[in-house]
């Protein structure tokens, strides 16, 4: 039988992010999700909440632009999975000091929106979108942090609208 981890989601009550929470508990391992107060309390977030606590979710109040918070979240687990919205990937960074800090994490998974960054030549609006990426992978490796990059690549509708 494999051995269950302590995963921490950033991101995790977001539009992708919670699929991956629920699979996690679901899959048995010790999950946590960094949640802001005012996440907790939404009306929009709810169900979500809801359905994270009848799951078994524990949830860490803190903030990706908290240092201090993200360092105590951390400390409690193994396992670091982002899922944050791709205009919040550059804040990753504070994600990655955090992990430094800690010292603990095997593995972290950065948020990922498809395409192998260092094997793609986009075009706008995805290649500042990929220069984002490829920047925190370079910060991650930098800094000797064990990962796992995950790529699926691509969300390719997410562009569509811009096509006539």
């Amino acid at each position: 039988m494999a051995t269950q981890s302590k995963i921490l989601f950033i991101g995790g009550t977001r539009y992708i992010g919670k699929f991956i929470v629920e699979a996690s508990a679901k899959a048995g391992h010790q999950t946590f999700a960094l949640t802001r107060e005012s996440t907790i309390s939404s009306p929009s977030k709810s169900n979500i909440i809801e359905d994270f606590k009848n799951l078994g979710v524990n949830f860490v109040i803190g903030d990706l632009y908290n240092h201090e918070s993200l360092v105590r979240a951390i400390k409690q687990v193994e396992v670091v999975i982002s899922t944050v919205a791709r205009t919040q990937l550059a804040e990753q960074l504070n994600t990655i000091a955090a992990i430094k800090e800690a010292g603990n994490v095997k593995r972290f998974l950065p948020s990922e929106f498809g395409n192998d960054v260092d094997r793609v030549h986009a075009v706008e609006p995805a290649k500042t979108t990929f220069a984002t990426e490829a920047k925190i992978h370079r910060a991650i490796e930098d800094e000797g942090i064990p990962y796992a990059y995950v790529s699926c690549y691509y969300f390719a509708g997410l562009y569509l609208s811009n096509f006539s």
